[in-house]
């Protein structure tokens, strides 16, 4: 069984060499072990200390394109090397890489196809209360949105089997964390999580100016994965809102006409064109609902035809 390691890096110089010293060499059930660096266009020598530490393996940008975009990178690149098993880590030493063995376990032992460490947020010092809070309140927003039970959506330290690799489809270029999530629970893949301490902190995280921004940021993934894949929930839900709403101006003149036999004047007649406002709204709400379910369908099975392109991809030697 082989495992491949990919970690996205930019600028990651005065920490790589402690990351890839610490990555295990060897894991029960795992025969054969490979590095990648995803260089996203660094300007420090971040590649050169990866080659110094024995890694062959480094997919580079021209210009800095975005953590999103190195993941699906790197899980392309992984799939490639035929890996059985891949691993995502962090660059800035964030995360043990001590504990790669317990993170790919659940897999090896064919017991889950994604594993996610739980960082346990509610104890790191850095974290302000702040932050905390909008952690765990986006985790709780996500997980009823994917139908999962995820302790912390936006650990960065994951491990997934070739299959569920196979059948990620990365479409934001922001959080691929959140949207990967979904997408498993969508695909109903099993989910196993570890518990973790993460290291000390050795930089400012570089993918948000605040957390405010963050907060923003992950609830338009949210909203837009749930459109994607969930569309009638949405769609059929604001249409029946609509509908109800346009219908109180009628159900008011129908009361007024059949007990005080005067449903005429100026009022009436503008809550009713109010009514069909609403009613027109509520109209395209469940047609757009329609288009988006049969938008949905064809998704689905534009990303079964890209698994099975991916299945007959041969496996590489190197990148």
């Amino acid at each position: 069984m082989k495992l491949v390691i990919f970690i996205p890096c930019l600028n990651e110089e005065p920490t790589l060499a402690t990351v890839l010293k610490s990555i295990p060499k060897k894991i029960p059930g795992i025969d054969e072990i490979e590095t990648i660096i995803i260089d996203d266009g660094s300007s420090d020598k971040t590649v050169e200390v990866a080659k110094q530490y024995g890694v062959k393996n480094v997919v580079s940008h021209a210009r800095n394109r975005g953590l999103a975009h190195s993941f699906r990178d790197g899980l392309r690149a992984s799939l490639d090397l035929g890996a059985d098993i891949i691993v995502l880590t962090d660059g800035d030493n964030q995360y043990p890489q001590d504990r790669i063995p317990d993170l790919v376990a659940p897999i090896v032992a064919g017991k889950a196809d994604i594993v996610i460490a739980d960082r346990q947020t509610a104890t790191i010092e850095h974290f302000s209360p702040f932050k905390k809070f909008l952690q765990k309140a986006g985790t709780w927003v996500l997980n009823q949105a994917a139908g999962t039970k995820i302790p912390d959506a936006t650990s960065g330290f994951r491990a997934w089997s070739r299959d569920a690799a196979m059948q990620i489809n990365l479409v934001t270029r922001y959080s691929f964390g959140m949207e990967t999530i979904i997408q498993s629970g969508v695909k109903r893949h099993s989910i196993a999580t570890i518990t973790i301490q993460t290291n000390e902190k050795t930089r400012e995280s570089r993918l948000f100016k605040s957390p405010i921004q963050h907060a923003r940021k992950q609830s338009l993934v949210i909203v837009r994965s749930f459109i994607m894949y969930k569309p009638y929930a949405i769609f059929l839900t604001l249409g029946v809102a609509l509908l109800l709403i346009g219908l109180i101006p009628f159900v008011n003149y129908t009361y007024v006409w059949i007990f005080n036999h005067r449903p005429y004047g100026a009022h009436h007649l503008q809550s009713l064109i109010i009514g069909v406002v609403f009613l027109l709204a509520s109209f395209m709400s469940f047609m757009l609902g329609i288009v988006a379910d049969l938008t949905r369908m064809n998704r689905s099975l534009l990303e079964d035809v890209l698994e099975e392109v991916r299945r007959q991809r041969p496996p590489q030697d190197s990148l």
